[in-house]
């Protein structure tokens, strides 16, 4: 099935997310805890052993308990999703761990019959939808096919009165990514009546797939497809590697860019958290705003939306380091977010120094992480001055630069390569008409020197003839 991507979706740009479930109560190096603690050989199971006991007496069952949100309030985290400047925005609606965050009817094993007793999808979606932002449900309960399969004999996942929590036991080499045993009809078709129970019963308009849904059919996935662009003709379906069909939906690229401009728009979906984890950990540490917004910008100048991860704590709220850096990016936003909503990439999407490969969290790097307990990625440094970034919204260009010059001077090549016919040049901040001279292989413009120089980018806005 073709279905082009929507304009609302390409004009949005920025979305938030929440990895938010049981593995938020040990909250031990990331939200793969769930697996690892099966994992005999890794750090997580060790500490598990050490903090909770034996696998076969404590096993990952034993926090749903715990996990009781009693400060989850959907209206503050729509007050930080706006605060943030994210134009769409939702909880992980299921994680692999088979914990599923709305009232289901499907999977008892979910958030109003155990744990915080509350509808969070739901309740998140109404709060989301009362604040003007479109919604988002994340799927990535393909990797509950051996997920929980252990090294230890003894542990409770191998008890048959727990399958309700873990599945049937099956063969350990069925958590691979792509393992010889691939999932029965049984798990496929709970796999679908679980997104489709939230398609019908919340019509997000964004619907996210993390990677292996390859081990899916492709029938189920041409059903959910179908049932999904019938309830919700506007929204749009988003997919990693070759997981589904191009025609239907937008390519994610897993904390990853593409090196050139696109001629497709996609989505990379990264995170706040400067630790290598999708959810909130023991003493956590984030990205500085700076670094979230160069990274916004290189994306939107590729054709790309940026969905940013923060985790909730525990209890469901947010740890007031995140808080601070989501204002942070907010506050930009409201001053140069011109030169990022409704935008367009233009003909060249930047110049400067800093060489930036296309990058995806790939299935090498996945591999690499299922046999040792621990992700490895690919770190971008902070840009300079002199990279610069180019959106488009006639009749104006925007240039980007990533960081505050030290001369007070910046220096762009592009509209003279590309003979874009400049009017003027203003800071889009205040739209004060600054000096520029034109050489031949680049105009140079005058910043303001009484200007508060600022670790963040700014932005040139340049109108045409």
């Amino acid at each position: 099935m073709i279905h082009p991507c929507p304009s609302w979706y390409q004009d949005a740009k920025f979305g938030l997310f929440f990895h938010w479930g049981p593995y938020c109560v040990p909250a031990y190096l990331n939200e793969w805890y769930s697996r690892n603690m099966y994992a005999t050989h890794t750090e997580q199971s060790r500490y598990h052993v050490a903090h909770y006991g034996p696998l076969s007496r404590f096993g990952y069952k034993d926090f749903i308990p715990l996990f009781t949100g009693e400060a989850f309030d959907p209206d503050a985290w729509a007050d930080l999703a706006i605060l943030s400047g994210a134009r769409y925005a939702g909880p992980v609606s299921e994680h692999a761990d088979n914990y599923s965050l709305w009232d289901s009817l499907v999977n008892p094993v979910n958030s109003v019959r155990t744990g915080p007793h509350r509808d969070v999808v739901g309740e998140c979606f109404k709060a989301f939808r009362a604040r003007g932002l479109r919604t988002l449900a994340t799927f990535h309960h393909q990797w509950l096919w051996g997920w929980f399969m252990s090294t230890d004999p003894e542990a409770d996942v191998y008890d048959p009165a727990n399958e309700v929590y873990y599945g049937p036991a099956l063969p350990l080499e069925t958590n691979r990514y792509a393992p010889y045993r691939l999932p029965d009809a049984s798990f496929c078709t709970m796999w679908r009546d679980k997104i489709l129970e939230v398609v019908n019963g919340y019509a997000p308009d964004v619907m996210y797939f993390d990677s292996r849904a390859n081990i899916i059919p492709a029938s189920y996935k041409e059903e959910v497809i179908q049932q999904y662009y019938d309830r919700v003709p506007s929204g749009i379906l988003t997919y990693k590697q070759e997981d589904f069909p191009a025609e239907a939906g937008v390519l994610d690229l897993e904390c990853g860019r593409f090196a050139e401009s696109a001629g497709h728009p996609w989505q990379t979906d990264d995170r706040l958290e400067d630790q290598v984890t999708w959810c909130i950990t023991q003493n956590p540490t984030y990205k500085k705003a700076s670094r979230v917004l160069q990274q916004l910008a290189d994306v939107v100048s590729k054709n790309g939306n940026l969905l940013l991860n923060v985790g909730p704590q525990a209890d469901g709220s947010f740890h007031p380091d995140a808080v601070r850096e989501l204002t942070q990016i907010g506050n930009w936003l409201r001053d140069w977010g011109e030169a990022i909503y409704d935008t367009r990439p233009y003909r060249c999407f930047g110049e400067g120094p800093t060489q930036i490969l296309e990058s995806d969290f790939n299935q090498k790097k996945i591999n690499e992480e299922l046999q040792t307990g621990v992700a490895k990625e690919e770190t971008i440094g902070e840009m300079t001055s002199r990279d610069i970034r180019y959106t488009y919204k006639a009749p104006y260009l925007y240039a980007i630069v990533m960081r505050w010059p030290e001369d007070g001077r910046v220096r762009l090549q592009v509209p003279v390569r590309e003979a874009f016919s400049i009017r003027s040049i203003s800071l889009l901040k205040d739209s004060v008409p600054l000096a520029y001279h034109l050489y031949p292989e680049y105009v140079e413009v005058v910043l303001p020197s009484d200007f508060p120089a600022t670790e963040d980018p700014i932005v040139l806005k340049i109108s045409g003839q």
